[in-house]
């Protein structure tokens, strides 16, 4: 009997929502390898002599390659989960490691253009890992969309400074080695995870422990987001030695697994009748009575939408309310009477599942798409630059800014997901409102950037940080309640093209140019001074050195430009909030079924 009943926790266990939660956290820590291009880009840069345009457009290779989706979420839909990571997987190991050869000196030099295809594969795999561990959760935990999409896509960003410290353990001399285990890293971690992040059946109601749950997880978020930035600060701050670093590292995997008591705890510690409740119980039946309800509601929702005057949106929420239930009551009674003809639309209603076809004839769509251009594409730039920003305005050490700017992303996105959450659940206002937000911080982080002032790297890169973490949080989880769970993997992939747009023209074309029209008049300015005999040596011998650009001007221009760009993201958020405030308050207001979700 004991061994029966051990078989049927360990199955348990195995068929585990949060199990599956946990290990979608893991690979999606070992899955940001985009967020370490600022430190592998002057590497790159040095070992093949490229200028800062080229750098740039290995950086849109790498945006491209983490953000074009489609194939990644048709795939999803017609493979397995397994399937689709273990192609991921090889994407990135080949294209990664071939860029590893080359750099090295193993493989033959390739031409830029060949460069940008394998940094695109590589990085596309990181497509697959996300569309399948968000797919898999958001199906998984259907009323905890907002904290389980920031705690996902939270660890993504807080992978840069986690193979930034694996790599301080290594302590490799040969800074290409970093390329390496970007390589190989991922890949391992995928290839042991893809059997457990799945969907899984009968887990998708709202349980007692949740609560308690997701408060750990967020413990545990803080908990690492501190200790990571107090490591990072000790080791820029006193020489370690390499003992110490490794002790440092293993603690660092001691709080990765922390997360997996929960799992565990619901599956072995729990009294058999309360395991069986938890994880046997069959999700609500669907009542006919109910279902007949929910439809007349959605017409009639969608007569309110054309039928009710524009002055009621300016309203105080309780008479708002008041004031749409006696629209509704009227309606009601108006279409059983035969007086009003109540109109059925051909295509679904906000809130209702969309496929991308119809979700791009949307404004509501366009208007996520342009306002996530132009936000998460500035805050991109400031990634993409980061190594060449530090270095302009004297700092030595690169890699202590892309760690300080994963965790903030990381704890960005963490806290997008949490208020957005208490935003809708409490107030039923427009989960947009938090993007606006954080768009605003964005655009103060850039001004800070532009002045160059002492510090300015430490606070710019915490609120840029914050504000394009933030993003990765808010989007996925309004664009599922706007436009539906059904076809969700291909919507959000679509959406996430606005992050290559957006470092195509601010950081392909903006940034690199100024940058490098920065460098050129101070090379000529060195040139032009005959005290410098440095300058004439290099001259006279034909020393040919990349250009580069010293101080605050370099990344001035951009950096107003940026600040400018995120100031018309957060009119556009505005606008969003306006249009769907009587949609959220339909979904989530107390007096509606919040039938979504």
């Amino acid at each position: 009997m004991d061994g029966w009943r051990w078989r049927e926790r360990l199955g348990s266990f195995f068929s585990n929502r949060w199990l599956v939660f946990v290990a979608a956290m893991w690979l999606q820590t070992f899955a940001g390898i985009g967020y370490l291009f600022g430190s592998i880009s002057p590497v790159i840069k040095s070992s093949l002599g490229y200028n800062q345009r080229q750098v740039a457009r290995l950086g849109v290779a790498k945006d491209l390659g983490d953000s074009v989706g489609f194939l990644a979420g048709s795939l999803c839909e017609v493979l397995p989960p397994w399937a689709a990571l273990l192609l991921g997987a090889l994407q990135n190991f080949v294209g990664y490691g071939w860029v590893w050869l080359v750099v090295t000196g193993r493989a033959p030099t390739l031409p830029l253009w060949a460069m940008c295809i394998l940094i695109f594969v590589g990085t596309n795999g990181e497509t697959y890992f996300n569309t399948v561990a968000l797919v898999s959760c958001v199906q998984n935990f259907p009323k905890s969309r907002g904290p389980v999409v920031g705690i996902l896509k939270g660890f993504a960003g807080l992978g840069g400074a986690i193979l930034t410290q694996i790599y301080a353990m290594i302590h490799s001399p040969d800074h290409a080695s970093l390329i390496f285990m970007v390589a190989v890293g991922p890949a391992m971690v995928v290839i042991a995870l893809m059997f457990i992040v799945r969907p899984v059946g009968g887990h998708r109601q709202v349980q007692p422990t949740d609560g308690r749950s997701f408060s750990f997880i967020y413990s545990v978020c803080l908990l690492l987001a501190a200790y990571l930035m107090g490591v990072m600060l000790v080791e820029d701050l006193v020489d370690l030695n390499r003992t110490v670093i490794t002790i440092f590292t293993i603690i660092l995997f001691i709080l990765l697994l922390i997360p997996i008591a929960i799992p565990v705890s619901l599956s072995f510690c729990l009294e058999p009748t309360a395991l069986e409740e938890e994880t046997l119980l069959p999700e609500p039946q669907k009542q006919e009575p109910d279902t007949l309800r929910q439809d007349s509601s959605e017409l009639i929702f969608s007569e309110l939408e054309d039928e009710k005057p524009k002055e009621v949106d300016l309203l105080p929420a309780s008479e708002r309310k008041k004031r749409i239930a006696q629209l509704q009551v009227k309606l009601f009674q108006a279409a059983a009477e035969g007086a009003v003809r109540v109109k059925r639309r051909r295509g679904p209603h906000r809130g209702e599942d969309f496929t991308l076809t119809q979700a791009l004839i949307k404004a509501d769509f366009w208007l996520i798409f342009f306002s996530l251009l132009l936000g998460s594409g500035s805050g991109l730039t400031v990634i993409d630059n980061l190594g060449q920003m530090s270095q302009s305005l004297g700092y030595d050490n690169t890699h202590m800014f892309v760690s300080m700017i994963s965790i903030w992303n990381f704890l960005g996105r963490i806290g997008g997901g949490y208020f957005s959450e208490v935003i809708v659940r409490e107030h039923a206002y427009p989960r947009p409102i938090a993007m606006a937000v954080a768009q605003l911080i964005m655009a103060v982080g850039h001004f800070f950037f532009a002045m160059g002032w002492p510090g300015a790297m430490h606070i710019g890169t915490l609120l840029i940080g914050l504000g394009y973490g933030a993003h990765w949080a808010i989007v996925p989880a309004a664009a599922s309640e706007l436009f539906g769970l059904k076809k969700f993997g291909t919507l959000y992939n679509f959406l996430t093209l606005a992050n290559p747009a957006g470092s195509l023209v601010f950081s392909g074309v903006i940034a690199s140019s100024i940058y490098d029209n920065e460098a050129e008049k101070q090379a000529h300015q060195r040139h032009h001074q005959q005290q410098d005999w440095g300058s004439v040596f290099s001259v006279m011998f034909g020393v040919d050195e990349p250009l580069k650009c010293e101080g605050a001007i370099c990344f001035f221009l951009t950096s107003i430009i940026m600040s400018g760009l995120c100031i018309i993201a957060f009119i556009l958020s505005l606008i969003l909030v306006y249009r769907t405030k009587i949609v959220y308050a339909h979904l989530y207001g107390k007096t509606s079924s919040a039938r979504l979700i």
